[in-house]
Parts: structure tokens; sequence; C-alpha cells
């Protein structure tokens, strides 16, 4: 690809003539930056925007999993894991696992998301009965209710035996990669996916992260696996994107994509951000411990909003819906 076009984008309530919608959503642009693997960029105006990308940056984005894309969106984090960066071992048994999936829902997430095997940094992969094992029982007691659930695993086995016991949608961190059936299986189910950037795996993402250019290099992989997705017969109404914050970057790679997170709208596809108490908040704020992290939380969190982002995936949903509620409130688009 030649030429790439990030969207400025902007939420004040005066909107000029000519401005776009993003993603049908709450912010709009008046401008873009066009960038290229050979030269400076350069702020053009929308209406100098091709028409291929402009139409990407502007459809507005179907429902998820039920969920409709015109104001962002909570998945709350169930780790039933006793190894998670964050809360290993808090949610490692069933019946507390259930107990902090209904404090989400009640505490305003949209979507559950239940993981059965941590991906930290070095984390070994387990067997898929394990995973299985983990998840399926509270996902099962969780899918009754009214807040939607979604698995997150890169297994087929494991896909498979959660929507079996109620999922809606996959959030497979290997996008695709790790399991050579989960493309025909989601494709199949008629099922969405989000499917996320990582260079490397879980146990050899940290180890020497390398890019040429980490936001086009991302967008370029992230392309990718979509149209990789849809050559399995997932179309990209059901595809979600996540740029992988913390997998496989370090913490300077980490804000570049953060500055920059407009330009995925041009895969014509939602943006998951996930970026709740990771380490790259102790790399510019100094706060070593996980759960100590919120305030950075918040802050990522309402930047990716500014920028369009449609589904924030965090472990504090009280907290979060708190911010998010005055942040749209003072900015004109409602709670």
């Amino acid at each position: 690809m030649s030429d790439y076009f990030r969207p400025i984008p902007n939420t004040d309530a005066a909107i000029p003539e000519g401005a776009l919608r993003l993603a049908g959503g709450w912010t709009w642009f008046s401008h873009a930056e066009r960038l290229s693997r050979k030269g400076a960029a350069q702020v053009v105006a929308a209406s100098d925007v091709p028409a291929d990308w402009r139409d990407r940056l502007t459809a507005p984005r179907p429902a998820i999993a039920g969920l409709a894309m015109d104001a962002p969106r909570l998945m709350g984090i169930v780790n039933v894991t006793p190894d998670s960066f964050s809360d290993g071992g808090d949610f490692a048994e069933t019946d507390a696992a259930v107990a902090q999936g209904r404090a989400l829902a009640e505490a305003g997430a949209d979507i559950l998301d239940i993981g059965g095997e941590s991906t930290r940094p070095f984390a070994e992969e387990i067997a898929p009965e394990s995973e299985i094992a983990r998840v399926v029982p509270v996902i099962a007691a969780l899918a009754g209710a009214a807040t939607p659930v979604s698995v997150d695993t890169r297994k087929a086995k494991v896909a498979r035996a959660s929507v079996d016991a109620g999922a809606r949608f996959v959030n497979d961190v290997s996008a695709l990669r790790h399991d050579p059936q989960m493309a025909h299986y989601v494709a199949e189910a008629g099922l969405p996916i989000c499917l996320m950037h990582m260079q490397g795996t879980p146990g050899t993402m940290a180890l020497d992260p390398r890019y040429d250019n980490v936001l086009l290099d991302v967008y370029d992989e992230l392309a990718e696996r979509v149209a990789a997705a849809e050559a399995a017969g997932i179309p990209r109404s059901r595809i979600v994107v996540d740029p992988g914050i913390g997998f496989g970057k370090t913490a300077e790679h980490n804000l570049v994509l953060l500055r920059n997170l407009s330009l995925f709208h041009g895969l014509g596809c939602p943006i998951l951000l996930g970026v709740s108490r990771k380490r790259f908040i102790d790399a510019v704020a100094q706060v070593p411990e996980a759960k100590d992290r919120l305030p950075g939380s918040l802050a990522v969190a309402l930047a990716g909003v500014a920028q369009g982002v449609q589904i924030l995936r965090v472990h504090d949903i009280s907290e979060t819906r708190q911010a998010l509620s005055l942040y749209r409130a003072v900015t004109g688009k409602g709670a």
C-alpha cells in the first residue's frame, strides 16, 4: 500500500461544513494525515481522501453480538486463570469467576469476555481440555443473562465448546494464526470475531519486538488478517480489530499506536482497545503494581474514545463507566 489516511478526529459540537462522521459514530474529521513509508506525512482535507478510504472510514459499523456500535461499549474482563498478569488467581475458581462476571454486568458491562489461558508475556500454552474446563462452566452460568458473553481463546475446540455453552463472540489474540481450524469454525457458526495483532506468541513476544514502522506494519498485518478471515467466509461485518497494545510492542511502540488509533478505522471494522492495567502504564507513570494502574487505564481509554474506538476491554467496569459517562456529557455526546 502506498498511501494511508489517518483521520484527525474531533468531538466538538460545532461541526464544520464538509466534515465527515468517523465510522458513523460520535467523532468527525475535516482533515486527515496522509502517511507513506517513503515520504513525510501531509495533512489533507477530508475531500481529498480517496473514495475507497473515505468509504471505509465513514461507513457505520454493524452491530456486534447484538451491540450497536454507535456509542462506546465496555467489555468486562473475567480471567479464569491462576496466572494472568493483573488478576491471576482472583477468579480461578468457577464460583468466584461467575460472581465477578455478574458484578461486572451489574456495574454496566455491555459484554463479558471470559478467558481461561493467560497470554501475559512468557506465558506457556495450556491444553484445550484444561482451558475448556475453566471457561465453560463460567460461560454456561453467565450466558442466560441479558449481557452477552465472549470467549477469549485462540483455539477452535475451546471456541466450539464455549459457543455451545452460550458464548456469542470470539476474541482471538492470534488473529486466526494459532489454530488453522478457527477460521472455518467461526465462519461456519456465523460468529463475530475480534482479530488482534501480536508479534510472535505470548511466550516470545516480549523478547525483542522490532518494526520498520510500527503504525503501518500493524495496520498492514491486521489488513492481511481481515482479508484472510474474509477468504475463509467471515464477512467484514462480523470482524472487530484490535491493535494489540502490549503484545509484542515496547512502551514506545504502544504510545505510537495509541496516538494514531484513528488510522485503524480504515480497515472498515469496529476497533477494540485493551489497555487496562497494562505494563506500559508503569513505563510512563511509574506504577509497578498492576492493580494500581486504574487512573492511567482510564486516561488511555478516554483517549481511545476520542479517536472513535468502539469497544473498551477493561477490568474496572464501574470506574470506566463513570469516567465515560462524564466524558460524553461534557463533549455533548450523551451518557
